[in-house]
């Protein structure tokens, strides 16, 4: 990859060289996620729903007021580049508030407030879609969707298919997550919830979901001259985990149930800007929702986590457009390039036009062909707004 060496390029260069090396120390799942759930969980079940979990969080390992200085030190004034100059100031501010949210873990509000102010909340109309898909039946009855495998059972099932991806990564185990997997960026592992016990459907939806989309997109990030696509656009998440669910409807894994699950946590995190206690959500999605005790006990772990984490109904909405994104033939390898927003194609676009990016190299291949058989899955997709 050529592109032009002047002094301001090699400022560029030497900018984002150095917010890669701070950003890998802010992994925020490495912090938000309790290391008590399980025990806390028998006791709020032993308290009838009533007495809230008391979660313990690990410890943060680096001087996080030093880390703010260093961000707000950078030369960007040495970006002669408005564009870029832009993009990069707003990285800042994005890393600035991810760092505030893990300072103020386990502090409640003041956590929840930088959540809001990182990710955002449900509007009213993220609200209504949710209701809208919880009028369905699922259909989690079939033999498809029950608990079969051990976490480490499933090793093999990931290997198989990552065969057809021209990179490798680390698998891991935790007994410490509110997610039943997910994607380490910074050291490329996938972690497997060791206390979960897994079902065929689960497979096929995070092989497509989890390998397919988050460890494809942090291989091409790894690919651009700018580092920026490995460690993440500002506000990425959207983007990244409609693509992720995305995935799994174009491999047919998508199901009503899966919907379901993604309904559960916009009403869950809604729940938090209307001042839930975590047993007040935990009875909503149980009593009100009727989804059973065990699922909403992870349910509002993960929204309540940390004093409350809004991230969780950003896959819904990140569906819905990428889904919409899709149906006006729009090109989805620009979203594959690396931990990129949706709102920030021009810019991808610009960044490989003057050569500071390149090209996806590993495509999800569940995007060459629609395999969704589901009528209903895409009746419901097609109905959201």
């Amino acid at each position: 990859m050529k592109y032009d060496s002047n002094v301001a390029t090699k400022a560029l260069l030497e900018i984002d060289r150095y917010i890669d090396k701070l950003v890998k120390k802010i992994e925020l799942l490495n912090y938000v996620n309790p290391l008590n759930i399980e025990s806390e969980k028998n006791k709020f079940f032993d308290s009838r729903y009533l007495t809230d979990p008391h979660f313990v969080y690990p410890n943060i390992d680096f001087d996080k007021f030093k880390l703010h200085r260093e961000f707000f030190a950078l030369p960007i004034e040495k970006i002669e580049n408005p564009h870029i100059k832009d993009l990069y100031e707003e990285i800042i501010y994005s890393y600035s508030c991810i760092i505030q949210c893990i300072e103020t873990i386990g502090e409640g509000r003041k956590f929840y407030y930088n959540s809001l102010r990182s990710f955002g909340t449900p509007t009213e109309k993220d609200v209504e879609n949710a209701r809208f898909i919880l009028h369905f039946e699922d259909d989690s009855n079939a033999d498809y969707f029950q608990p079969k495998y051990l976490a480490k059972d499933t090793e093999p099932a990931f290997k198989r298919f990552s065969e057809q991806y021209d990179f490798s990564y680390n698998i891991s185990y935790s007994d410490t997550m509110g997610a039943i997997a997910m994607v380490l960026n910074n050291s490329k592992t996938l972690v497997l919830n060791s206390n979960h016990t897994f079902s065929d459907n689960e497979i096929g939806v995070l092989t497509n979901h989890e390998i397919g989309v988050h460890m494809l997109t942090t291989m091409n990030g790894l690919l651009h001259p700018l580092k920026i696509f490995s460690h993440g656009f500002p506000n990425n998440v959207e983007t990244q985990e409609g693509l992720a669910v995305f995935s799994e409807y174009m491999s047919g894994n998508l199901t009503i149930k899966r919907l379901k699950e993604l309904a559960y946590r916009v009403i869950a995190v809604d729940s938090l800007a209307k001042g839930y206690s975590f047993s007040k959500t935990f009875r909503l999605l149980h009593n009100t929702y009727d989804l059973n005790r065990e699922d909403a006990f992870y349910m509002t772990v993960r929204a309540h986590r940390g004093g409350g984490f809004t991230k969780d109904y950003l896959y819904l909405t990140g569906l819905i457009k990428v889904f919409n994104y899709h149906k006006q033939c729009k090109d989805l390898s620009l979203l594959l390039t690396g931990k990129v927003s949706m709102e920030y194609v021009d810019t991808i676009q610009y960044l490989i036009q003057e050569k500071y990016a390149v090209h996806a190299r590993h495509i999800t291949s569940s995007y060459r062909e629609n395999l969704n058989n589901n009528e209903t899955v895409t009746f419901i997709l097609d109905n959201l707004t």
